[in-house]
């Protein structure tokens, strides 16, 4: 059997040939490092979930199964942050035949990291999420139910397109209205368009502040999302401070991943692969605008994009700029999305609590990271990621518009607007 790569892993796949469009999660595993138990472990899951073996050609991908080629590293000398970057960074080999994945593990004390570095169009975070955790209960030989096979072959978004066509014919309508936006957005500053590293940071939310966070958007009506992208764009504002006296590009605008699984009718765990699409916000971020008015005006426009299944034209977007590609130098790929859709960060989330397999709706973890890509679209990406009581935020930056010492400030004022919040 083949499966037929959707819209927005084809895109994944053109994004990898400028430059590795990688992401990565960490989890820590309660028991002591056994390299060769853990590469059992490992060929066990891949084996029974039939991911090995996989080849790609020409838009079309099959697993043939058989026996898995692990790929695991013990990385002694590793901090979590470095070892992150670095499979950030590092390319997988080209295909027809690919292995997708690429693991790591970091010892310590009665316990080691497990980290899976994955080419990011096999897989969203939810499949991944899955995937780790049953590697881990069977390393641990834990008394909890595994995940059940899930199919490897979904439906791309055509069957979508046909079973929704009155708001795929909508989204596609207000197309136009979304590139005039773009056209009103400040561009990210890219010192080099070929420099396409990606370096990683992270820190950490407290269980008070995750509160905190959860219940302010209830009182003001808004979403955990809503609540981040606001924070996210008044944590940017003063990197375009040009803005104020521009008449046209006078915005700045955040994007958002969707996970479009549920559009599709799979169940979690049902499918592994991706349903990935975006929702772009913008504003003006006046500086005397409060962060409350600020997510109010944030959450009327992601409730009418989700209301109206509006992330959908995302999908002919990336369609024209498919069409546009073989025309295009490679000088010209890179600046691309940069010129013609401007963004200055991106939000993703993912709650492991509720993707947990036999947790109860809690991940018995705190310890559990992810690092996203930056990629042509975005040149900072904030991965949020909720487990046990926590929330992990890892940071990936593109070094050729943020310096070091940039992002160290915008995490200091993403911190300081999660703190300002009431307990």
């Amino acid at each position: 059997m083949t499966g037929r790569l959707n819209l927005f892993q084809r895109t994944m796949m053109r994004w990898k040939d400028l430059h590795p469009y990688n992401a990565v999660h960490v989890l820590r595993v309660d028991a002591a490092l056994d390299e060769a138990g853990l590469r059992a472990a490992i060929a066990a899951q891949l084996e029974a979930w039939g991911l090995s073996g996989l080849e790609v050609r020409k838009g079309r991908y099959r697993y043939r199964g058989g026996p898995a080629v692990v790929q695991l590293e013990v990385l002694a000398d590793h901090s979590l942050d470095a070892a992150l970057e670095r499979e950030l960074n590092e390319p997988f080999a080209p295909g027809p035949a690919i292995e997708p994945f690429r693991f790591f593990a970091i010892p310590q004390p009665g316990s080691f990291q497990l980290g899976l570095a994955y080419d990011h169009f096999v897989a969203g975070g939810d499949s991944i999420v899955m995937l780790l955790a049953a590697i881990a209960a069977r390393y641990r030989e834990a008394p909890v139910p595994l995940p059940e096979t899930p199919q490897l072959y979904p439906a791309t978004y055509r069957r979508l397109f046909a079973s929704r066509p009155l708001a795929f014919a909508r989204a596609l309508a207000l197309l136009p209205g979304l590139l005039r936006d773009a056209r009103r957005t400040a561009r990210p500053r890219y010192q080099d368009d070929h420099d396409g590293y990606n370096e990683f940071t992270h820190f950490q939310v407290g269980a008070a502040q995750v509160r905190a966070l959860l219940d302010t958007g209830r009182r003001w009506g808004v979403t955990l999302n809503d609540l981040l992208l606001a924070m996210l764009l008044q944590a940017l504002a003063p990197f375009a401070p040009e803005r104020a006296g521009e008449p046209r590009r006078n915005r700045l605008a955040v994007a958002s991943i969707v996970n479009a699984r549920r559009d599709f009718g799979y169940a979690t765990g049902a499918v592994f692969g991706q349903f990935l699409a975006s929702m772009r916000v913008s504003h003006r971020v006046p500086e005397d605008m409060g962060l409350h008015a600020l997510a109010e005006e944030v959450h009327r426009t992601t409730a009418s994009v989700k209301g109206g299944r509006l992330y959908l034209r995302t999908m002919p977007a990336l369609g024209i700029a498919a069409v546009a590609w073989p025309f295009l130098t490679r000088g010209q790929r890179e600046r691309f999305f940069a010129k013609t859709y401007p963004v200055w960060g991106g939000v993703t989330t993912l709650n492991v609590n509720a993707l947990w397999p036999g947790g109860g709706g809690r991940a018995p973890t705190a310890d559990y990271l992810r690092g996203v890509p930056t990629g042509p679209l975005s040149p900072l990406v904030l991965a949020v990621t909720t487990t046990a009581d926590v929330m992990n935020v890892g940071v990936t930056f593109r070094r050729t518009v943020f310096s070091r010492a940039a992002i160290d400030a915008v995490t200091l004022r993403l911190r300081g607007s999660i703190e300002s919040l009431p307990a």
